[in-house]
């Protein structure tokens, strides 16, 4: 992105100082209520400093979203907060906004501390920080478990204002005190309901010990399970409560269901992938092993494929985060490593090809589309021992996952303005590209060649009029066109792309 002077006297006047700003292009894709359905607060009423407001105008940011509206002015009368919001609705600028407008950049010492979950996130969020406070001068360091504790040591030697990681490596460094957080005047936990889990409660607990007594707590989640209200009690000041979720689920993403037998399921993705206008996809399986076999699969079938997961190297994590990202592969087979809080724009298509157990873990996969309002579509490979789970979830979300039809209309989760290269049809690589594609995968690191995007079609995949919410359901039958397909594939080669 590029970059204007960051000294206010670049700005001729208070009426034309937006004027030199470079913002990316505008993004007309249509939102949903999620993101628009605001009181018309602007960012320009919330009394920000010049400086944090080029930041968030050059970031593309251009109203604030519902999350943002209602928490940004609380958080900057430095109350605590305690809110409740969709994922993809803006969470992350809600706090980092107001953690950045209390930062005083001459005073050495750290001065906001972000908490999340996962390697992932802290780069995430770091990397929002950094964008949006890059006129301000701020110094802002992510630290995460899996990394070099002395080259933190080292950085912590320096200025740092705002301090973005996991908990485990946070409390470390504080204990060793390395990281000095006894002058740190606010305390954000993103994805709060995990951070206060089994796994990481007892490491908050030793983390607030020392923080000072008079510090701002902000907590972010998309759920708050009991838990939360546990802590709030004990560590928090007559927090503000923002809820949001009148609704749980997104109203931009679209929920199909495909009734499934498990051996069916590599056919059914590869009928997904040869049919559906797919920008990037986000590939969810239950466990570590499951991700690398279907991932390997994914490359038999010649689609580009990455894949990530929690036994993986951190440096490996991270190099494929950043492919991805930057759209060097359309496919990510991941565990639920990547359910929190990744903001991918550019995935429109979550597929979970090993439906999940429980609700919270489904709202988070299928948060991964359908970020900030946008269109996207989530579909389930569901078999008969998950019929059970489906219906579950549905209650429990009080939304309704349709059996997957004939025809998916791309209008549910391809934006009007496309471009013609996203329509394109998927082609699958050539021998060499899948060479080079298994080698990159060994690594779990370099980047696989990028396919052009495929075309829109029908999907042919569908139930065959019994719900698998019933005891007697049959898993779906198929159309000739696919058990000849099926033939094919057993006999060793992959199904042509109609």
């Amino acid at each position: 992105m590029s970059q204007v002077p960051s000294t206010s006297s670049s700005t001729p006047s208070n009426n034309d100082w937006k004027a030199g700003l470079r913002a990316p292009p505008k993004d007309f894709r249509p939102q949903t209520e999620d993101v628009t359905a605001t009181k018309g607060l602007e960012f320009e009423d919330m009394f920000l400093r010049r400086e944090l407001l080029m930041g968030i105008f050059e970031a593309g940011f251009e109203k604030p979203s519902p999350i943002q509206e209602e928490a940004i002015p609380i958080a900057l009368a430095k109350r605590d907060v305690l809110a409740r919001a969709k994922n993809g609705t803006g969470k992350t600028a809600a706090f980092v906004i107001p953690a950045l407008q209390q930062i005083d950049v001459n005073k050495p010492k750290i001065q906001a501390l972000l908490l999340v979950p996962t390697r992932e996130l802290a780069l995430q969020t770091s990397q929002v920080c950094k964008i949006l406070g890059k006129h301000m001068g701020v110094q802002v360091m992510v630290t995460t478990g899996g990394t070099t504790l002395k080259d933190d040591i080292l950085r912590l030697s320096e200025s740092v204002h705002v301090l973005v990681g996991t908990p485990g490596r946070i409390l470390d460094l504080a204990g060793k005190n390395v990281a000095d957080l006894s002058e740190c005047p606010v305390f954000v936990m993103d994805e709060a309901d995990k951070l206060l889990s089994a796994e990481f409660a007892p490491v908050m607990e030793q983390l607030l010990s020392y923080l000072p007594s008079g510090r701002q707590v902000m907590l972010f989640s998309a759920t708050f399970p009991l838990i939360v209200k546990d802590f709030k009690e004990k560590h928090m000041s007559s927090p503000y409560e923002i809820n949001l979720m009148d609704e749980l689920t997104l109203r931009g993403v679209t929920q199909y269901y495909a009734y499934v037998e498990e051996r069916q399921k590599v056919h059914c993705l590869n009928t997904l992938f040869s049919k559906l206008q797919i920008n990037q996809s986000i590939i969810f399986c239950n466990s570590t092993n499951r991700v690398e076999l279907l991932a390997k699969k994914v490359t038999e079938l010649g689609y580009s494929c990455f894949y990530s997961h929690a036994k993986m190297l951190q440096s490996h994590r991270n190099r494929v985060f950043h492919d991805f990202r930057n759209g060097v592969c359309r496919n990510l087979v991941c565990s639920d490593l990547l359910t929190r809080g990744i903001d991918i724009q550019a995935v429109n298509v979550v597929i979970n090809f090993d439906f999940p157990k429980n609700s919270e873990t489904y709202l988070h996969r299928i948060g991964r589309s359908g970020r900030f309002g946008h269109l996207g579509l989530a579909i389930n490979l569901v078999t008969y021992e998950d019929r059970f789970n489906l219906y579950k979830i549905e209650q429990e979300l009080g939304t309704e996952i349709q059996p997957i039809p004939q025809i998916i209309d791309k209008g549910l989760y391809v934006a009007p303005n496309a471009t013609e290269e996203a329509s394109a049809p998927q082609q699958k690589q050539t021998p060499q590209q899948q060479q080079q594609q298994r080698q990159a995968q060994a690594v779990a690191s370099a980047a696989a060649p990028r396919a052009p995007a495929p075309t829109q079609g029908q999907v042919v995949y569908q139930s065959n009029g019994q719900h698998p919410r019933q005891n007697g359901g049959t898993p779906t039958g198929m159309t000739q066109a696919q058990l000849k397909a099926q033939a094919a594939y057993r006999g060793g080669q992959a199904p042509a792309a109609r």
